[in-house]
């Protein structure tokens, strides 16, 4: 509820009370909403590495309440802040007093204390959900996809409220009154947290580094260049004699079989040498370590694959919002706050994610015979799909959007059009359920596939497309402005050409899509091999691909 509410009308702030130029307004606000998001592979890292989920949750909770607490205290104080651009007559608003050096800082403080918090929640949250099921138990195993998409649906109520009833009241009732609600709300939940804590299943504890890990079978197979790789599983290293711990051990695949030689053991006078103490070392990775390095790389491809879907998320809560102040904003004698048009793919998933899980899943279980319906890949497609059509309708609702301006003769006129804004609920629904699609399936594809110990850095990965799509939308901006002599350069949509614009994302979505369907169909499921004590329990490697 807090975040999204910013993320979606901090911009006004940032001119109107701030006192920021409005190309400054835009590049503090994409910045700040994407070091949110890249800013969860430090909670990951935190939660994998140091503390357990549960502490990582409270830790990073706190600190965004810090953050929101200093907003608050600015927002409040004159002292603190420049006096408004907003609050001068039109004629004096260019000669406003910009933001001190001092008075940035405070800003700039509570902003990252929010992004910092608000990014280790999104890391160790999910995980912490997820882990109150029993993989090892297929009816606990299948309710873990359910979760995710409850989880996401607790995301879209707080958005909901976010871009309505925050965005109201900072609108409204003033910037003091908003950053307060967020902090009172970052308050309880921290408090609804905690008392849920006798109640958690935190088997989580502080162990290696992941990326420590990857980095050792990276330098150790560097250094065995020369050595030949075994085509025997058995003559690659693995410690199996760990005893009262459950614990994975992954099962060789034949993809960049350059690592292995990592788990290769160096061979004395014919004779195999290894001792209990090389594992993790510089020297000597086990064959699970290694494939924990492979399921990473093998990763990468599939989150690059939908970085392109999120900078066309980015056009559309930039570019659409400015769409939607040349439009009728009333509904039924109602004035609708721009900043709060997001909440119409909120409302379409509102309705959705219950529909999927509850008809679509079970259904599709007994065709597919699949736990989750669909396999994860083949969501992650779907929504790549619809994105691709969102930006094909956006462009032909621009473009009907200018024809209405030219039949009133309201192409230079600042007058809100004889059109409601609610026309641009069409794009933004069809990307509400592809956000649906992708976001949960990525979700569920990165905790399933990721090794017991990288549970966190991997979901993480999935909340960075986001800030990625959000750091190359102004690149993609930039570049088309550029290459096409300006489609976006005029300071008026009525006479840029931002339907062009569209069409071209939606077309480079389609060739994003097929690039996509190659890594997926490349891409290899583990193999898990569960010791339990003295038992041991291997799973079925999923063999099919999802192309």
């Amino acid at each position: 509820m807090a975040f999204v509410a910013n993320a979606v009308s901090l911009i006004t702030y940032f001119y109107g009370y701030i006192n920021f130029g409005l190309k400054d307004s835009a590049t503090s606000l994409t910045n700040f909403t994407g070091a949110a998001y890249i800013l969860t592979l430090v909670g990951a890292f935190i939660s994998d590495t140091y503390m357990s989920r549960f502490t990582t949750c409270v830790l990073f909770a706190s600190i965004e309440l810090l953050g929101y607490a200093l907003l608050t205290v600015q927002a409040c104080s004159q002292q603190l802040r420049p006096f408004p651009r907003m609050d001068l007559p039109l004629s004096q608003m260019e000669q406003s007093e910009p933001a001190d050096a001092g008075q940035k800082a405070i800003l700039y403080a509570g902003l990252y204390l929010v992004a910092l918090g608000t990014g280790g929640v999104k890391a160790a949250l999910p995980i912490l959900g997820a882990e109150q099921f029993d993989v090892n138990d297929p009816k606990e195993a299948a309710r873990v996809s359910s979760f995710f998409n409850w989880f996401v649906f607790s995301l879209v109520i707080g958005a909901i409220f976010g871009v309505t009833f925050v965005v109201w009241i900072s609108t409204f009732k003033g910037w003091s009154w908003g950053f307060g609600v967020c902090t009172i709300a970052i308050l309880l939940s921290i408090v609804m947290l905690c008392i849920g804590k006798p109640f958690y299943k935190d088997n989580s504890m502080p162990k290696e580094s992941p990326l420590l890990r990857i980095t050792q079978v990276i330098v150790v197979s560097v250094q065995k260049r020369k050595l030949p790789i075994p085509e025997n599983d058995d003559e690659l290293y693995e410690i199996r004699d760990k005893v009262g711990a459950n614990y994975e051990i992954l099962q060789r695949t034949s993809q960049f079989r350059f690592l292995d030689r990592a788990a290769v053991v160096k061979k004395i006078n014919g004779s195999q040498v290894a001792t209990t103490t090389v594992n993790g070392s510089w020297s000597l990775c086990t064959i699970t370590q290694v494939e924990e390095t492979k399921i990473l790389i093998r990763m990468l491809p599939i989150i690059l694959s939908t970085v392109f879907m999120n900078t066309c998320l980015a056009q559309l809560q930039t570019f659409s919002i400015y769409q939607g102040t040349t439009m009728d904003p009333y509904m039924m004698g109602f004035k609708v706050p721009i900043p709060s048009i997001p909440v119409i793919p909120l409302i379409f998933m509102f309705f959705f994610i219950p529909l999927y899980d509850r008809i679509f899943v079970p259904i599709a279980r007994k065709i597919t015979g699949i736990p989750t319906g669909i396999r994860h890949l083949q969501r992650v497609g779907i929504g790549l799909v619809l994105s691709a059509i969102s930006m094909a309708v956006a462009g032909f609702v621009e473009t009907h959007r200018k024809n209405v301006a030219v039949q009133h003769d309201m192409v230079e006129s600042r007058e809100h059009l004889p059109m409601s804004m609610f026309w641009l609920g069409s794009q933004y629904a069809i990307f509400g359920v592809a956000d649906m699609f992708t976001l949960v399936g990525l979700m569920e594809f990165f905790y399933e596939q990721s090794s017991a110990s990288m549970k966190s850095l991997s979901t993480s990965i999935s909340w960075c497309s986001l800030a990625f799509g959000y750091f190359t939308s102004t690149v993609m901006v930039e570049v088309v402005n550029k290459v096409s002599g300006g489609w976006l350069a005029r300071d008026n949509l009525n006479k840029d050409h931002l339907n062009y614009f569209y069409w071209l994302l939606s077309l480079l979505s389609v060739i994003n899509f097929g690039v996509y369907l190659v890594f997926a169909s490349w891409y290899r499921y583990k193999t898990v091999e569960v010791k339990q004590g003295d038992e041991e329990v291997k799973s079925k490697e999923v063999k099919q691909s999802d192309g």
